[in-house]
C-alpha cells in the first residue's frame, strides 16, 4: 500500500522523535556559560514538532524539567541559586517591539515596562528558564510558579516570525518556537552569532525532515 508508514518504527532516545523524524546525528553540544533551563508542560504532546529535547542536546550546560510547578529554582537543582541572576521569557501581553523598537531582547519589571540599564543587568544573567507547551500551557506554568516573579523576565522582538511557519501556526508574530528563542537568547547574551546559526540549522532539518515525512507517511506525524 502507497504512502503506508513502516511497521518498526522506533523511537530516538535521544530527542524522543520517531526516528523518520530524528536529525540528532552528528549534534555537538556547545560549551554554553548562561544555563538553558526548559519547564515542559505535562501534556505537552506534540512529539512531531516539539524541540525542547532538541534544543537541550544542543547544549552542556542545559536540562528540561516536566511538571507544572515546582518551589524555587534551587529545587530544582539542588543547590543554592540567585533568582535575580536568571531570566525567564514570558511574553504575556507585552510586546517588546512596542517598548524598545530598537532592541530585540528586552528585560521587563513585573508590570511590562522595561527596565533601566539593560546591559549592566543582561551581562549578570547566569541561566534562562524557557516555558515549554502550548501558549495556554505557557502561561499555566508562569502562573503557577510564583518564584518566577523573582527572576528577571525577558521578552523577545525577533526580526522575523518563527520558522515554523504555517507547520505550526503561533499565536503572535513574536513568538518563537522553543529552540528559536534559546538560540537568540544564549547568542546574545554571549555575543556568540554561531550559536544561533548552529540551533537554526538543526531546526531546519527537522522541519525539512517533517514535511518530507508528512509526505510519505503521513500517519508517522498525527502520533
Amino acid at each position: 500500500m502507497e504512502n503506508q508508514a513502516p511497521e518498526n518504527t522506533t523511537d530516538c532516545p535521544h530527542c524522543g522523535k520517531p526516528a523518520e523524524l530524528c536529525v540528532c546525528e552528528g549534534i555537538a553540544a556547545i560549551d554554553n556559560k548562561v544555563f538553558v533551563l526548559i519547564l515542559q508542560h505535562p501534556q505537552e504532546q506534540d512529539r512531531s514538532l516539539a524541540t525542547a529535547r532538541l534544543t537541550t542536546l544542543h547544549f552542556k550546560n542545559a536540562r528540561l524539567a516536566i511538571g507544572l510547578s515546582w518551589p524555587s529554582l534551587t529545587k530544582i537543582f539542588g543547590r543554592p541559586v540567585d533568582p535575580q541572576r536568571w531570566a525567564v521569557l514570558y511574553l504575556g501581553s507585552t510586546k517588546g517591539a512596542d517598548l524598545a523598537p530598537d532592541r530585540d531582547m528586552v528585560l521587563v519589571d513585573r508590570k511590562g515596562a522595561a527596565l533601566g540599564d539593560q546591559k549592566r543587568v543582561l551581562r549578570e544573567i547566569e541561566g534562562i528558564i524557557l516555558l515549554d507547551g502550548t501558549w495556554s500551557q505557557a502561561k499555566a506554568l508562569w502562573w503557577r510558579n510564583a518564584w518566577m516573579l523573582k527572576c528577571r523576565r525577558v521578552v523577545l522582538s525577533p526580526r522575523q516570525p518563527s520558522r515554523y511557519g504555517r507547520v505550526r501556526r503561533e499565536p503572535r508574530r513574536d513568538a518563537l518556537s522553543t529552540i528559536e528563542a534559546a538560540a537568540m537568547l544564549v547568542a546574545r547574551l554571549e555575543d556568540r552569532p554561531e550559536v544561533e546559526t548552529t540551533l537554526t540549522a538543526s531546526f531546519e532539518r527537522m522541519l525539512a525532515r517533517y514535511r518530507d515525512v508528512k509526505r510519505s507517511h503521513p500517519a508517522l506525524v498525527r502520533r
